[in-house]
C-alpha cells in the first residue's frame, strides 16, 4: 500500500508540474495577444527568456527577422559619457535645403501643411498641419506656438542614448552628427508618447498603437543595421516577439 501511494503521489506531482507549465504558457499567450492589440500600457514587463522560447513567441520570419539575426548582441552596454549634444541634433543641413531638420520632418510627416511664409526661413517653418500619429493612432492638430508646438515632437526611433551605448560612443563626431539628423531615424509623433518612451529600447517600450508595432520594430532594426549598432538579448527577444505576429515584415526603405 505504501508503494502504491508513493507512485500515486509521484503521478500527482508530475500532473501538477504539467498543469503549472500549461498555465504559464497560457498566461504568456494572453500577454502576447494583448501586446498585438491597442490599449496596452507603454511600459512592458520583462518576459522570461525560457518561457518565451518554450511558447515559440521569439520565432519570426521575413526580412526584418533576418536582418535582426545578423546584428551583434552586447549584453554589457555602456552609457557612460553620454551627452545628447554629442549628436548635433538640428545643427546640420545634410540635404542643403536651408531648413531645420525638425521642420523637414514635420513637413514630411504631417498632412495639410501650411508654412509660416513663402520666403527665407519662413518658407521652411511649419505653421499648422495634421498628424496621424503612428505611436498612439490618434489624429493630432499641430499649431505652432509656445504652448502648442510640443504636442508634436520629433522622435529618434532608436534613441540617441540607446545608440550611444550600442556603439555610437566609439564614433567620430561626423558620424554621430549624421546619425542625429538622419531622417530615416526620425518620426513626428505624439509629444507625451515621445516623452514616455525616453531612451527605452523595444525591451521596455512599444507604441500603444498595436497596428504600428511591427513597422516600429522593423525601422529600429533597419537603423541599427545601417549604423552597425548592437542589441541586447532582451531587446532582440522583444523584437522577435513583435515580429512573430507579422511574418514577412520588411525593413522600411531608406529614402
Amino acid at each position: 500500500m505504501t508503494r502504491r501511494r508513493s507512485r500515486g503521489g509521484a503521478r500527482f506531482r508530475r500532473r501538477l508540474v504539467r498543469g503549472q507549465r500549461f498555465v504559464e504558457r497560457v498566461l504568456i499567450l494572453v500577454f502576447l495577444a494583448a501586446l498585438a492589440g491597442a490599449g496596452i500600457g507603454l511600459a512592458l514587463p520583462e518576459l522570461s527568456p525560457t518561457v518565451a522560447k518554450v511558447t515559440g513567441e521569439t520565432a519570426a520570419t521575413g526580412q526584418a527577422a533576418d536582418v535582426l539575426a545578423a546584428l551583434a548582441v552586447d549584453d554589457a552596454p555602456d552609457a557612460s559619457g553620454y551627452s545628447r549634444d554629442a549628436f548635433g541634433y538640428r545643427e546640420t543641413d545634410d540635404d542643403g535645403d536651408g531648413c531645420d531638420i525638425r521642420e523637414d520632418i514635420l513637413a514630411r510627416d504631417l498632412k495639410n501643411v501650411a508654412f509660416k511664409g513663402v520666403t527665407g526661413r519662413d518658407a521652411c517653418t511649419v505653421k499648422t498641419g495634421t498628424l496621424d500619429d503612428p505611436y498612439t493612432g490618434r489624429t493630432i492638430t499641430f499649431t505652432r506656438g509656445a504652448r502648442t508646438s510640443s504636442a508634436v515632437q520629433i522622435d529618434h526611433v532608436v534613441a540617441l542614448e540607446n545608440a550611444w551605448q550600442s556603439g555610437a560612443r566609439n564614433w567620430d563626431t561626423a558620424k554621430r552628427y549624421r546619425y542625429g539628423n538622419d531622417p530615416y531615424n526620425l518620426l513626428a509623433v505624439d509629444g507625451p508618447a515621445n516623452q514616455d518612451k525616453g531612451s527605452a529600447s523595444a525591451a521596455y517600450w512599444l507604441p500603444t498603437n498595436g497596428a504600428y508595432r511591427c513597422g516600429y520594430v522593423a525601422r529600429q532594426i533597419g537603423v541599427k543595421s545601417k549604423y552597425g549598432l548592437t542589441v541586447t538579448t532582451a531587446e532582440k527577444d522583444a523584437m522577435l516577439a513583435v515580429l512573430h505576429a507579422c511574418p514577412g515584415q520588411e525593413i522600411p526603405a531608406d529614402q
